[in-house]
């Protein structure tokens, strides 16, 4: 078993890694047209930001307004202990 290994190692070594200049991605079939924008994902890209900071407001006035009251309820309590 060791043998086979190490034979599979020279052979790799041989051979060398290929080079990423003469690979084909997988996901890129055709060539890239910049005249015809994709709008499509334009909109999902800044429909998304949109989303994701309307998010984000919304749990941060929630916050505040659960801070206020929590801040509240300890005033109260210490006034009313003394």
């Amino acid at each position: 078993m060791a043998t086979a290994l190490r034979v599979a190692k020279r052979l790799r070594l041989a051979a060398g890694a290929p080079s990423l200049a003469f690979t084909r991605s997988a996901f890129v079939a055709k060539r890239r047209n910049y005249d015809r924008p994709n709008w499509f994902g334009v909109g999902l890209a800044f429909s998304t930001s949109a989303a994701l900071w309307v998010l984000l407001f919304k749990q941060h006035n929630e916050d505040v307004m659960e801070y206020e009251r929590r801040k509240e309820e300890r005033q109260r309590k210490c006034t009313g202990c003394s």
